[in-house]
């Protein structure tokens, strides 16, 4: 009886070794793990100037400014600006296209849209308001979404508009803020 309690003790010892060299190992890999990135920007201000278009989309400067400011502010690195003169750099986004492209047809009716596929274009610059050189200048940077039809297309672009803002600030902000 007692060369069985021992080997049972043995066992379990053996097993919760075991099971604790497998936890430890398993989380290791998370000991170096960071929130966020570590590149640090060569700037701590942006000032971001109210965007332009040179397309017809009604209402898109107001929405596409608002979201790329929110990007940049959430994003913790750069603190935002209200005037140039009082920002590290400067950038400026213009609209440069907004297109539709048939997707899909009714079945009953093919020369009828069911859906299409909007497309908004940009072009992005950053310049360092100190020395006055340019970080980058007019890189396009675009966004796709499908639009239906169902409930009207005026209504249907009008209510995509902001997701397609969301997803242009986005990745003006990966841009902007990238360390290159």
């Amino acid at each position: 009886m007692r060369a069985s309690f021992c080997l049972r003790f043995f066992v379990s010892l053996a097993s919760c070794s075991l099971l604790g060299l497998i936890g430890l190992t398993s989380f290791s890999g998370c000991s170096h793990y960071q929130l966020g990135t570590s590149g640090h920007l060569a700037w701590n201000t942006i000032y971001v100037a109210p965007v332009q278009t040179k397309a017809l989309i009604p209402q898109s400067q107001a929405i596409l400014t608002t979201q790329i400011r929110t990007a940049l502010a959430n994003d913790g690195r750069v603190s935002l600006a209200n005037a140039a003169a009082d920002a590290d750099v400067t950038l400026t986004v213009t609209i440069v296209n907004y297109q539709r492209e048939v997707a899909t047809v009714r079945t009953g009716d093919t020369g009828l849209a069911r859906s299409f596929t909007v497309t908004l274009s940009v072009v992005a610059t950053l310049r360092d308001n100190h020395t006055g050189k340019l970080l980058f200048e007019k890189r396009p940077i675009q966004a796709q979404r499908d639009v239906f039809t169902d409930s009207g297309l005026e209504q249907s672009e009008y209510q995509m508009l902001p997701i397609l803002a969301e997803l242009i600030s986005g990745k003006v902000a990966h841009a902007v803020l990238d360390v290159w």
